[in-house]
């Protein structure tokens, strides 16, 4: 731990990455950099559209990278690190903000306050313990993503990974992923077929508030 940060360690960015300088190949779309997202604005906290990790999960995802190569695919990144604050973002846009010019698109059978009882917002995200990723995978043959059955961040029944209300191309590509990211130490959760995290994660009992920027991490 870097000593400046001591008396606040979810502010400490010494054991991460950025995951473009660990593994070039993956290709990035940090959605809430963005603002196509179920929200539909940029999110508290993503400074850059970069992927920040742990150095852990790095070197995972390169084993796992290499492996889809050979194979003739390549990984794609929607999000990584997620600071506490975009969180908590999504959290008082659940309870307090009344915008709903996202649901069509992310959550068009669900009510927004469905979204936590159901699962597909947490009020702690793994993902702000630095070790937990989405993602999916591209055709390096044509460049295009692979067809899951639905999109990153829909938020339906539709988007379990043991759905089988989609095609059986469309499941067993998210079978091919699945079992890639398992096999390469990453765990998978029931309810998004695009969610993994690092099943031996560094800091398990930590959440990190740190900015999602390069320059943060370098400084």
């Amino acid at each position: 731990m870097r000593t400046e940060y001591r008396n606040d360690p979810a502010m400490d960015p010494s054991g991460f990455v950025l995951l473009a300088d660990y593994v070039p190949q993956i290709v990035q779309e940090i959605r809430y950099y963005s603002t196509y997202n179920f929200i539909g604005d940029r999110i508290d906290g993503y400074e850059e559209p970069c992927a920040l990790i742990t150095v852990e999960a790095a070197r995972a995802l390169k084993a796992v990278s290499n492996e889809l190569i050979v194979q003739g695919f390549r990984l794609k990144v929607f999000d990584a690190y997620r600071p506490a604050c975009a969180v908590r973002h999504f959290v008082l846009w659940g309870i307090e903000d009344q915008d709903l010019r996202m649901k069509p698109y992310f959550y068009p059978e669900l009510e927004k306050q469905a979204l936590f009882a159901e699962g597909y917002i947490a009020k702690q995200s793994s993902h702000s313990r630095g070790s937990a990723i989405d993602l999916t995978l591209l055709d390096m043959r044509t460049g295009r993503e692979l067809d899951m059955g639905s999109p990153f961040d829909l938020f339906s029944p539709i988007s379990h990974p043991d759905c089988r209300g989609v095609t059986q191309e469309q499941y067993d590509n998210r079978m091919l992923l699945q079992r890639m990211m398992v096999r390469g130490g990453f765990r998978p959760i029931d309810c998004e077929w695009w969610h993994f995290s690092l099943q031996n994660e560094p800091y398990p009992d930590t959440y990190f508030n740190f900015p999602v920027s390069s320059s943060y991490l370098r400084r």
